[in-house]
């Protein structure tokens, strides 16, 4: 008998994965994967041919090449004033930024640690902190406005907690973290010696202007306990290249390094060239994708509200949460995103899964949509919407 592991059996298969199937077994409109159906920036595709044709094609040094590195510490800076990065010593560049927080939780946590997370959460979190052994202590983001009672926050920090993971901008939610909250965090991940890891994969997609976002590694109290990670996948409309990294101290990075030496060797040669070239695109760059991407957020979400979703409009990320149950009677979000597939042929992602299972009934009837696509296309998944017969 093949027996496997009790760490794989106590989670499941990432519904997002499974929602990508059942579209393109019914030939729907994917608004459930966050990923783009439109090109990436010129410059990022001639970097990458450039290296190829010039057979960049072996193992790049583990950690990321110089040069990458040192694109990445020079955009930091230019980007956020005051944010000093050592390219030698407080950089790893990974596997997108999926192994990144795979090796970040395996350099931090030990079986019986605690990490604090805020839930409905990116779903990959969890499933990390089983395998690591560790116990997730759920803090919950609550509708509408998707904010976090500060008791309940300071209760889940104990004697055993070793790390916070903090989504922000947030996936599902769109919740953009105020520099009070982070003030909160700073306090006690200083009083328990905690660190922050930071997914900030949509640090330039937000609604909010100049200065809404607050990289937390600035925050007072957090400047030398804040892993941050990032990647080119959203901003640079790559999703399929595998190049992420992580911004930490020293001592911590020098531990990243090593879990992901032994995870994946490197992240692939000719795609850290293309992001040297991605790092040197000007300000205006993220100026317009900031804009365009409210343009499309604003395209579906009235569509949205139109048709009968209950939602709130992001802050930032590219994702919406809507509430089906004004057109579903039966609250069953599950259902519901299947019978839009197979009736209206778009694909949304059910939400349940971004709760616990204990919590579940909070997100029984929630939705998420995706609107990195471009205009036609969200047009288009907008028209078939409005063709479902309402029941």
């Amino acid at each position: 008998m093949t027996r496997t592991s009790q760490k794989a059996d106590r989670f499941t298969e990432s519904v997002i994965r499974e929602t990508f199937r059942l579209a393109a077994q019914h030939g729907a409109i994917n608004l459930g994967q966050g990923y783009p159906d439109f090109a990436c920036p010129q410059e990022l595709k001639d970097a990458a041919c450039a290296a190829i044709a010039a057979d960049d094609n072996q193992y790049p040094m583990t950690f990321g090449t110089p040069a990458l590195r040192a694109a990445i510490a020079e955009k930091t800076a230019r980007t956020y004033p005051g944010w000093a990065v050592d390219p030698d010593t407080e950089l790893c560049v990974t596997c997108g930024a999926t192994e990144a927080l795979v090796a970040v939780t395996f350099a931090l946590l030990d079986p019986g640690d605690e990490v604090v997370m805020f839930e409905p959460w990116y779903e990959n979190y969890q499933p990390n902190a089983i395998l690591a052994g560790a116990t997730a202590r759920t803090v919950r983001l609550r509708a509408p406005d998707w904010g976090f009672d500060e008791a309940e926050l300071r209760a889940a920090f104990g004697p055993r907690t070793k790390a916070v993971f903090l989504c922000h901008p947030n996936n599902p939610t769109g919740k953009v973290y105020s520099a009070e909250e982070l003030a909160v965090l700073a306090e006690l991940c200083a009083r328990w010696d905690v660190v922050l890891v930071v997914d900030s994969i949509y640090e330039h997609i937000h609604y909010l202007g100049p200065g809404g976002y607050l990289p937390p590694a600035l925050v007072p109290g957090l400047e030398d306990r804040t892993i941050t990670v990032n990647a080119l996948s959203k901003t640079y409309a790559v999703t399929g290249w595998r190049v992420g990294w992580t911004v930490a101290p020293a001592p911590l990075t020098t531990a990243i390094r090593k879990v992901h030496d032994f995870l994946t060797i490197a992240a692939p040669a000719p795609m850290q060239a293309a992001g040297v070239a991605a790092m040197a695109l000007p300000d205006s760059y993220y100026a317009g994708l900031a804009t365009r991407y409210r343009e499309r957020r604003d395209l579906l979400c009235e569509a949205l509200e139109r048709i009968g979703f209950a939602l709130r409009r992001p802050d930032g990320s590219y994702y919406v949460l809507c509430d089906s149950a004004p057109l579903d009677p039966a609250r069953d979000g599950t259902a519901f995103a299947k019978r839009l597939i197979t009736e209206a042929g778009v694909s949304c992602v059910p939400a349940v899964s971004f709760w616990r299972p204990e919590h579940a009934e909070e997100g029984r009837s929630m939705v998420r949509f995706a609107f990195p696509k471009r205009t036609e296309t969200l047009r288009a998944a907008v028209e078939r919407l409005e063709a479902l017969t309402p029941r």
